[in-house]
């Protein structure tokens, strides 16, 4: 369980409203305050107010009174062009970038057309002395990222019109990062397609600390890991920034989430969110900035600071954030040349509720159908029978969760008991399963534990079934119906049946014809386990990290990880 405390309000600062500097004249000789003249315009808005101080103070000291802020607050003020934001306040921010994909990038597109029109002007340009252009242009080229990966591998013609919807505007307002994808046959054939968008940000460089980063995209808060301020954003929002480079945002409160002690080598940062939602809920975090801090969270790599902040949103939080460290500053070595500026949360800084969590007292979790905080012990659910195991995914799909996967198989020695699909998140994730070596596997990689398990050929890389999607996609839940001939009764938790009225006899009900719907249950490495989220609505879903999904295809049953790891 986990400790927690509210700070009590700060007596220091009181919010105020905006009052004109008229709110503040006197008709006294002596007026209590004055302002310098200047050129530059001055701000209305009064940060603070103090009496004048009876003794003599040094220059440097005087200005307003500064509050402490917390991270997500300081990328708020940077962003807004203000010295100081709080909670609650509404700000304009300015974008650094924008991404979007092939499920919401034709919606925001739309509303971009609509809105600016052709005749808009370059909204980054100064309104008053830009003329108008020939056509409706982006605010900056190199700022909109966009990530074809949801629907691509399917001979659904909608959902292969949205990335020709993509690829017409891209090449229409000359975007820089279009990762492309034309042969939908072999995704190798494709050399700028990159997979799951979440995770090919971070690959390619576009996460960096200090910034924003808007995504058409509910788990764009996965970037918060780098020490950015990364929230999703619907299709009017998008379309907006698409024009303007700016959006208006509320700045919200902060939840600390102090995480200490050693890592046990039987859990993973899916295990961390997934009690962290258990405990606070799946609105527990409603429209507040969650932060990560401990001695835990400084031991984590980047995938895994990455895998805790992706299901922030599962919480309802607006973003998570981890402070930059040089782990951060080690991966951005090769990712990016852009410089960047982090930011971190003052000693005094506010914090609505703080949590408090010893690692070290936690065991391997899931979530159990149909809410991610219906958090259970792995270990209490020995007798849930599954069908199948899917590991994939911008939660677990990236390398070291094939990686940690592959640990468990290699230390069985045994072969899967279920379909155990395998959907490597992007091409870089791919290529890694077929040429890095498992640590202590004697050279081995995942690719060939992995087929010696028995396991599913690693799929082609993309958001796979996680969100259903067409119903050719791979290793989608597709429910099948069946009509058996049944001669006792028959007990079990996934079935139900339905009995046809020519054969039900009350005083006979051992031998009749049954049609039963079989409720197929499956362990994901995913985010969400809401009814119909990978495929049929009768679907039941374990959400888990790749320890436990790999231990529950050895076993035919929801597993803990340490039956195989200890």
């Amino acid at each position: 369980m986990a400790s927690f405390t509210i700070s009590p309000p700060s007596a220091s600062f009181i919010a105020k409203k905006d009052l004109g500097l008229s709110a503040f004249s006197s008709s006294s000789s002596s007026p209590p305050f004055s302002a310098p003249k200047c050129k530059k315009s001055v701000s209305k808005k009064i940060v603070s107010v103090m009496a004048p101080q009876q003794s003599e103070r040094m220059p440097a000291t005087t200005g307003s009174v500064k509050t402490a802020m917390t991270m997500t607050e300081k990328i708020f003020a940077r962003a807004s062009e203000e010295p100081q934001v709080s909670p609650g306040e509404n700000v304009w921010v300015n974008v650094d970038v924008l991404m979007t994909h092939d499920i919401s990038g034709p919606g925001s597109i739309g509303i971009f057309k609509r809105e600016f029109g052709p005749d808009a002007k370059r909204a980054h340009e100064c309104a008053f002395v830009v003329p108008l252009v020939d056509k409706t242009s982006v605010w900056d080229r190199e700022k909109v990222v966009v990530i074809p990966d949801h629907y691509i591998f399917t001979e659904d013609k909608l959902a292969n019109r949205n990335v020709d919807i993509l690829r017409d505007f891209c090449n229409d307002q000359d975007i820089k990062y279009f990762y492309d994808i034309k042969d939908l046959g072999n995704y190798k054939a494709n050399p700028d397609y990159k997979g799951v968008c979440h995770v090919a940000l971070a690959q390619e460089g576009h996460c960096r600390p200090g910034e924003v980063l808007l995504g058409t995209d509910s788990h764009t808060c996965t970037a918060g890991a780098f020490g950015q301020f990364a929230t999703g954003i619907g299709n009017t929002d998008a379309g907006f920034v698409l024009g303007t480079g700016k959006l208006l945002l509320k700045v919200p409160p902060t939840l600390k989430f102090v995480i200490d002690g050693e890592m046990p080598d039987y859990l993973l940062a899916k295990d961390l969110i997934l009690q962290i939602i258990g405990e606070i809920s799946v609105a527990g975090a409603t429209y507040k900035s969650m932060e990560f801090v401990g001695t835990t969270v400084e031991s984590l790599t980047m995938e895994e600071r990455m895998t805790l902040c992706n299901m922030v949103i599962e919480a309802g939080g607006k973003n998570g954030v981890v402070p930059a460290d040089s782990t951060t500053f080690k991966y951005l070595e090769d990712k990016t040349s852009l410089p960047y500026e982090p930011v971190y949360s003052d000693a005094q800084a506010r914090f609505l509720t703080e949590y408090r969590f010893d690692v070290t007292k936690l065991e391997p979790l899931v979530a159990k159908p149909h809410s991610p905080d219906n958090r259970a012990l792995a270990r209490e659910c020995k007798d849930v029978k599954i069908d199948r195991v899917y590991i994939g995914s911008c939660t677990g799909g990236k390398t070291e969760d094939f990686m940690a996967a592959a640990k468990v198989f290699l230390a069985s020695g045994k072969k899967v008991r279920v379909p155990t699909f395998l959907v490597p998140a992007t091409g870089k994730v791919w290529m890694d399963l077929y040429t890095l070596p498992v640590p202590g596997s004697g050279g081995k990689t995942c690719s060939q534990i992995f087929e010696e398990a028995g396991c599913d050929t690693p799929a082609n890389p993309s958001c796979g079934a996680c969100m259903g999607g067409p119903r050719d996609t791979y290793a989608r839940m597709n429910k099948p119906v069946c009509v058996v001939e049944l001669h006792e009764q028959f007990h079990d938790q996934n079935l139900e049946f339905v009995l046809l009225p020519d054969y039900t006899n009350s005083e006979n009900m051992r031998l009749c014809w049954t049609t039963f719907i079989i409720r197929e249950v499956c362990v994901s490495t995913t985010n969400r386990n809401f009814p119909g989220r990978m495929g049929h609505k009768e679907g039941q879903i374990y959400l888990a990290s790749p320890y436990t999904a790999a231990a529950s295809a050895l076993t035919g049953f929801v597993t803990d990880p340490r039956e195989f790891l200890q």
